[in-house]
């Protein structure tokens, strides 16, 4: 990695290596044109100045960012990227695209980088209103430990019993950012439970399950995978003991529920993709990788080298508004080589561009740097991709259920070409439902992390 050193003694560490040495010249003149007082600035306001400085040089539309921008009108680096996105209008969008632009402490983003959490480790989803049921559970976690499922449903949190979308707010604050909370719970077989957990520091798995299931005539590989982020090293073994076990299954079709996937590094979509691509498709264009008009000598061309010996002419993908980013990455680059089919609750989340991180201070800042196309060019899906079936998010069924909606739902496709029942109704998400569970989903990552290292 190189390191420029800026004029207010502040170290521009390139972030992953991937950044090119920032022109000395080009942002002193960006930090001195900071409007402020012509006293000296505080340590903050030079970081905010650095924050905008690379910001007008990396961001996939700096030439939106107008001269008037004040970085420290901010009260922190968060809220300044936050403030950037307003200015990245896109052919054929009415509204800004960027949704993601942000910035978080280097400590905190080591750990959720690397898969460490500090919390309970338990997810929740509305099933319906008044209807809270866990939806995600890690396993090495206080709740993962404490037996807690999937599907189990939560009466009471703090004993408060308003388990109502309106408590939302209240939810997130007691099950996510809390170090103690008592849970009532309501299993699958009505029988109940009254559980205290305490937080602690706990590795995560982002492989839930993975299994073969033989159903008619059709052997089927299911993997449930949570978040391209982790151990990368102990991701990639799992790949290659869950690819080898389709293999010797002789799995006709696969489906990956990537239902609340929130994205991750690119490289491990890579390393997905080539376990998934057929044959034919070794070789060719996995996808381009586009930087602004100041970086295009880091644009960059990925070609698929197949890995292993499953050779698919399909694959289904379990998606929903939570599935987003190295997910929909995925999803992209498979449509020109296999048929592709998304099932699931809603349309996926829509976040075809990525970032990597820049250390400033000791936060880190991560303006959107760079959009990717698939083979045949498409990569504007800022709006998500359509579904090819909606079916319900079945939040009480555990992971691996066969008459988990979602899951029956795939099956019944691979094995009728019907995703539903004729019997059954079409679905359509409740509305209420759908606004508490983004506020219950709000603190999850989305985002697609670049983190390549590059010399110069």
């Amino acid at each position: 990695m190189k390191i420029a050193r800026l004029s207010l003694v502040l170290l521009c560490v390139l972030a992953l290596g991937i950044l090119p040495a920032c022109k000395k010249d080009n942002l002193e003149s960006d930090l001195t044109s900071s409007p402020g007082p012509e006293t000296q600035p505080t340590v903050a306001d030079q970081l905010k100045d650095s924050a905008l400085a690379f910001s007008k040089d990396i961001y996939l539309w700096y030439t939106q960012i107008p001269s008037s921008f004040n970085a420290r009108s901010f009260s922190e680096l968060d809220k300044l990227m936050i403030g950037l996105r307003q200015y990245s209008t896109e052919p054929g969008f009415t509204q800004p695209v960027d949704r993601w632009s942000f910035a978080i402490k280097q400590t905190e983003w080591d750990n959720i980088s690397s898969g460490i959490a500090g919390d309970f480790g338990i997810t929740v989803f509305f099933m319906a209103p008044g209807d809270l049921r866990v939806k995600s559970v890690e396993k090495d976690s206080p709740a993962g430990k404490a037996g807690i499922r999937r599907g189990w449903r939560v009466t009471k949190v703090e004993g408060n019993a308003d388990i109502t979308s309106a408590n939302a707010d209240f939810l997130v604050s007691k099950i996510y950012n809390s170090n103690s909370a008592s849970f009532s719970f309501q299993k699958p077989d009505n029988t109940t439970e009254d559980l205290t957990l305490t937080s602690a520091t706990y590795k995560e798995n982002p492989i839930l399950l993975d299994s073969v299931y033989t159903v008619a005539t059709k052997k089927i590989g299911y993997l449930s995978y949570n978040s391209f982020l982790g151990d990368t090293a102990k991701t990639y073994s799992e790949f290659q003991r869950i690819f080898t076990r389709f293999s010797s299954a002789n799995v006709n079709d696969v489906v990956v529920d990537l239902r609340y996937n929130g994205g991750g590094y690119v490289t491990v979509q890579n390393k997905l993709a080539n376990y998934l691509v057929n044959a034919a498709g070794n070789g060719g264009l996995m996808m381009k990788q586009q930087y602004n008009d100041k970086y295009t000598r880091y644009n960059e061309s990925t070609v698929f080298k197949k890995i292993g010996t499953l050779n698919l002419n399909r694959v289904f993908f379990i998606v929903s508004n939570n599935s987003a980013s190295a997910s929909e990455l995925l999803i992209n680059n498979m449509k020109p080589y296999m048929d592709v089919k998304l099932i699931g609750p809603s349309k996926t989340y829509g976040k075809p561009v990525g970032y990597f991180n820049i250390p400033v201070g000791d936060w880190y800042i991560f303006p959107v740097s760079f959009r990717t196309t698939n083979k045949n060019g498409e990569g504007s899906y800022f709006d998500g991709f359509p579904l090819d079936a909606q079916v319900a998010d079945g939040l009480d069924k555990d992971w691996g259920d066969l008459n988990e909606s979602a899951l029956a739902a795939a099956i019944r496709y691979i094995t009728t070409g019907s995703a539903r029942l004729a019997t059954s109704p079409p679905y359509t998400e409740n509305a209420q439902v759908s606004t508490a569970n983004n506020i219950l989903s709000g603190p999850s990552f989305k985002g697609t992390i670049d983190p390549r290292k590059i010399s110069f």
